[in-house]
């Protein structure tokens, strides 16, 4: 009786304390779609996952005590505040434990998915199509510690999240992407991006950026400047393909750095319109540059279920010294 009680406890010790897997990772998924679960299901016993359980949102929202695998998903295109109470919980629960969650939701809920999901890393997908869950999928099994746990240094990461994107684009072409119509603007086919950022690491050391003014720190540079070079970047794909443009980091920073100039504060959403590339894309770009020191999530104080998104101090004295090198951002596109 002993042995099946420590079955179903949840082993909620630190990631780091856990010994290696041996043993095939567990997978637990909610979702009330029928096709979506189902097709879940399909894909994870394909890959030889152990399947704890495949049950509707309603087992997260239902109070009792849930044995959970290495990976969960949640599919939740429609989220009432109910069901973000339970992600909050679950969000907690997966940053002790060390297990993988991804969500996937619809655009018009992104925003209070994204702020009542903060603790776990979890990996947040907008209208996902089955390539981009197997993707999601693989990079959560990719962080799970199995033998020997190797850090990734920033470069792996970025060759991971550019790697990710290019087997996505390949799998969009070769699904022959239709019904596109209803998509979010920079999500249809035509303006999915095979280029790619520079480097998020390749920043200048403190030492090397400009000297700041005897007053202080230089200064960002004009709010107007900015959302001119914008709309200059967006007018190109007027005339010649999306594809050789495609820069999401640079975009989402020229965004911020015209929003902070401004007083604004900028949602999980509209940074994702502002990447231009495909919403799932963006997240993957916006956790990584969090994770660089670029970007910072901040709580909205009237709404703690909200989170928006900001220049870290870092990255704006970056952008303020870059554009005051080129003569406060003169020809800058």
């Amino acid at each position: 009786m002993s042995q099946a009680a420590e079955a179903f406890l949840f082993d909620e010790t630190a990631p780091a304390q856990r010994p290696a897997r041996s043993a095939a990772a567990g997978i637990s998924i909610f979702a009330s779609r029928d096709a979506v679960r189902s097709a879940l299901c399909d894909h994870a016993l394909e890959l030889g996952l152990v399947l704890r359980q495949a049950e509707p949102l309603a087992r997260l929202t239902g109070g009792d005590a849930l044995v959970l695998g290495d990976v969960v998903i949640v599919d939740a295109p429609i989220i009432d505040a109910e069901l973000l109470a339970a992600l909050a919980r679950l969000d907690m629960r997966a940053a002790r434990s060390g297990c993988q969650m991804i969500v996937s939701t619809a655009p018009d809920a992104l925003d209070s998915v994204f702020g009542c999901v903060d603790q776990s890393s979890a990996q947040i997908l907008v209208s996902p199509s089955e390539s981009e869950r197997a993707l999601a999928l693989g990079t959560a099994l990719s962080r799970l510690p199995v033998g020997t746990v190797n850090e990734l240094t920033g470069e792996d990461r970025l060759a991971l999240v550019r790697l990710t994107e290019q087997v996505e684009l390949l799998a969009r072409k070769m699904d022959g992407f239709t019904g596109q119509d209803d998509l979010l603007p920079g999500e249809r086919e035509e303006d999915s991006r095979s280029v790619r950022s520079p480097g998020l690491s390749y920043m200048a050391p403190e030492t090397q950026q400009a000297a700041p003014r005897p007053d202080g720190d230089v200064a960002l540079p004009s709010p107007v400047l900015v959302r001119e070079i914008i709309r200059q970047r967006q007018l190109r794909a007027r005339f010649f393909e999306g594809d050789l443009f495609a820069d999401p980091a640079w975009d989402i920073l020229l965004d911020l750095t015209a929003a902070k100039a401004e007083g604004q504060q900028v949602s999980v959403s509209s940074l994702c319109i502002a990447a231009c590339v495909p919403p799932t894309t963006a997240l993957r770009w916006i956790g990584q540059m969090t994770e660089s020191g670029l970007l910072d999530r901040v709580r909205d104080p009237q709404d703690r279920r909200r989170a928006f998104i900001e220049l870290s101090d870092k990255a704006a004295r970056a952008m303020a010294a870059y554009f005051h090198r080129l003569d406060n951002g003169a020809a800058v596109v």
